[in-house]
């Protein structure tokens, strides 16, 4: 306090009145948020009890991470510290999710012994947000129905809708599955697999479904062909072609098996069972069943009689 009766305190005096810098308290002083009450006639900056108060308020909302701008809204009546601190904590979620993130990334990287370019990539995949992640989905399913009006609208949505949002402590394991699904929505090939099962799909809504269109016939594909498989029944052996007909419901081998193997081959390959794996994965569930042994069974039986 100065020694002229006014009670009035130098930058320096609340510096050590106060444990703080010069250096900080100028600062803060020139931004705004801790204006002087007056000037001294040598134009030193004064300050007086008040200050003292609002510079503890200061000093305890910088601490919490708030910034200047929120500090001065907060000391102007424009918000509450309420307010400022919901809207923090939010940002301080945000930021430990990202940490968290960035922790799995690094765990994966270290398990893999990743190079320096295959971490950027890891990286900048798995540090995508929610909402950056969910369009990379909805663009891929926009794409895979684009003009097909008859396609099952509950697929359609199914597909735009299903959740890839890596968890708030992702694993290595769902880090890697969420790079390796992004790295494959983004393959012409793949994208070209998913465009023709969707058209497989729409075609199949405007007739009678054929055999290989219901979730029926998959049941009752993996059941007979695993139990094929069990027996020790080859693909192109003359058993086979029994099971083939129980399949298919033919009484007399009059199905479209050619319609149905280029179903098959186009709905049930490798990579759109891995892409169903990958999904449950990033969803913290674990693998799904893909059952590639029992449709590559059929697949096998089905182009082993190319003329029946």
């Amino acid at each position: 306090m100065i020694d002229d009766g006014t009670g009035l305190f130098t930058i320096g005096q609340l510096a050590r009145r106060t444990g703080l810098s010069v250096r900080t308290i100028r600062y803060w002083s020139d931004e705004g948020a801790l204006p002087p009450v007056t000037r001294s006639s040598g134009g030193y900056r004064l300050y007086d009890a008040g200050s003292v108060a609002r510079l503890e308020l200061i000093r305890t909302l910088r601490e919490l991470g708030l910034g200047l701008d929120d500090v001065r809204e907060v000391l102007a009546g424009e918000t509450t510290v309420a307010e400022v601190a919901a809207t923090h904590v939010t940002a301080l979620d945000a930021q430990i999710r990202a940490l968290k993130v960035t922790r799995a990334v690094l765990s994966t990287v270290a398990r893999r012994g990743s190079t320096a370019e295959e971490m950027t990539l890891m990286n900048k995949l798995a540090r995508l947000s929610a909402a950056e992640r969910r369009r990379i989905l909805e663009e891929f399913a926009d794409e895979m129905f684009r003009g097909l009006d008859t396609a099952d609208p509950v697929i359609r949505e199914r597909m735009r809708n299903t959740a890839v949002d890596l968890p708030d402590e992702p694993t290595p394991e769902q880090v890697d599955a969420w790079v390796e699904l992004v790295e494959l929505l983004q393959d012409p090939e793949f994208r070209a697999q998913m465009r023709a099962a969707a058209e497989f799909n729409a075609a199949d809504r405007g007739h009678d479904s054929p055999a290989g269109a219901s979730l029926w016939f998959v049941r009752r594909l993996v059941q007979l062909a695993a139990d094929a498989r069990q027996r020790g029944i080859a693909p192109e052996a003359p058993e086979a072609e029994e099971v083939l007909r129980e399949l298919l419901g033919e009484a007399d081998g009059a199905a479209d098996r050619a319609a149905v193997l280029e179903r098959l081959e186009a709905t049930s390959n490798d990579r759109v069972a891995r892409y169903r794996e990958l999904l449950a994965v990033v969803k913290g569930g674990g693998p799904l069943p893909a059952h590639r042994e029992e449709f590559g069974w059929v697949v096998a039986a089905l182009r082993a009689r190319p003329g029946r």
